[in-house]
């Protein structure tokens, strides 16, 4: 007899860790692969830490959160989407990995299925693989042709795809690799749908402030749902705060679980480090509100760099993002994107992740794709993407 499961003995490593694994550290390779900027947390998020760990917040706390960080981060969702979310409805896994994870052992069981709208961060869908869920890819489209070229979600196609055993929708809105951002239209109908079939949403609203069109916040599946609707929404401090090394993010989820999440949380990870909620506390202060605007300059500058760079190619195209801090990159010509993203740490010495982890790739859909992380310093970005255009000029 083995006792291991099937789910977890077919789980593979994902793209983005096989690239990374080659050189990661290595002070001559420009790393682009990761969902992160080169900015260290900024010191009054810093200091807030240690501060804590000098008043010796080191033993265990609230398995959802302290107190005054889920209030803190009430307070963020009124003055960024406008809503009100009750403190029963907010809890703190650990990192947002966690509260994905937390969001489908709640939803998915063997022999049940998660729609996911795809490209998508490979951890999505690993997790839901995890559960012994199947997972179905509901694609992004992209319009060339449009002017501005753009991503395009097929609500009918997605909708097609759930039966009566699929629990879950998945999505990523501004999204993880594309910049795609989803319309309220869009949203509500998939909410009504949803409502009708008897479906949860999982929400990732991760980049939600990191929005090039002046907006405070991407379209919010809270500025729609009631309380108890089965909508989990994912958020986190890694990006908009520059902390992806704190692993710390919340669970937005339907009031009625607020017990079930307690339980949840002391099984997963007896709750999020005592110390590091100090830290996001500080995020969510004022300071930490200009900080996330110096993020988004940061970013709207790199975005205008990579379009420079585009705009001087032949074989290079994007759809350019509406948030996030992610270039999609299309390569005429390239079939083998991961191949690829190993020759470039190999004789370019930049990093970047490859399209064939966002997802499967029939047809060799996105294996002419590579993602990169273009919230660096210009600088940095400028000669990564010239590493990049001499490796692609011998392929």
């Amino acid at each position: 007899m083995n006792p291991i499961r099937p789910a977890i003995e077919s789980l593979e490593p994902n793209g983005i860790g096989l690239v990374a694994m080659m050189a990661l550290g290595e002070p001559d390779l420009i790393p682009l692969w990761f969902g992160e900027s080169d900015l260290v947390t900024p010191a009054f998020i810093r200091d807030a830490a240690k501060k804590a760990l000098d008043d010796g917040k080191t033993f265990y706390s609230a398995s959802r959160g302290i107190l005054p960080l889920r209030q803190a981060i009430r307070d963020f969702h009124k003055r960024t989407v406008g809503a009100d979310v009750g403190l029963d409805r907010i809890s703190m896994p650990g990192a947002a990995t966690l509260a994905v994870v937390t969001a489908l052992q709640i939803l998915a069981e063997p022999g049940d299925n998660v729609v996911v709208v795809s490209p998508i961060w490979p951890s999505i869908f690993q997790a839901a693989q995890m559960m012994g869920a199947e997972v179905r890819f509901a694609r992004l489209n992209e319009d060339w042709n449009a002017s501005p070229s753009r991503w395009q979600l097929d609500l009918e196609k997605m909708f097609s795809l759930c039966d009566e055993r699929t629990k879950a929708i998945f999505i990523a809105s501004p999204g993880n690799p594309t910049g795609w951002v989803m319309k309220r239209e869009e949203q509500q109908a998939v909410l009504d749908f949803a409502r009708k079939r008897g479906i949860a949403i999982i929400s990732d609203e991760v980049y939600g402030t990191l929005m090039f069109d002046g907006s405070k916040h991407a379209p919010s599946f809270l500025q729609i749902c009631d309380p108890d609707d089965n909508v989990f929404v994912i958020n986190s401090f890694s990006k908009a705060w520059a902390m992806t090394g704190w692993r710390i993010g919340w669970l937005v989820h339907p009031a009625r679980l607020e017990e079930q999440l307690g339980v949840m949380t002391i099984a997963n990870n007896t709750g999020p480090t005592s110390f590091v909620q100090y830290g996001a506390l500080a995020a969510l202060s004022p300071a930490g509100d200009a900080f996330r605007g110096e993020m988004l300059e940061r970013c709207l500058t790199g975005r205008e760099v990579v379009q420079k760079f585009i705009d001087g190619q032949n074989r290079i195209r994007w759809i350019k993002p509406e948030g996030a801090f992610y270039g999609f990159l299309h390569m005429d010509g390239l079939k083998d994107s991961l191949d690829f993203a190993r020759s470039l740490v190999r004789n370019a010495r930049v990093g970047v992740a490859p399209g064939s982890a966002f997802g499967p790739v029939d047809s060799g859909r996105d294996d002419s794709f590579v993602r990169i992380c273009f919230a660096q310093d210009r600088d940095l970005l400028t000669e990564g993407l010239s590493r990049i255009e001499r490796a692609l000029s011998i392929l």
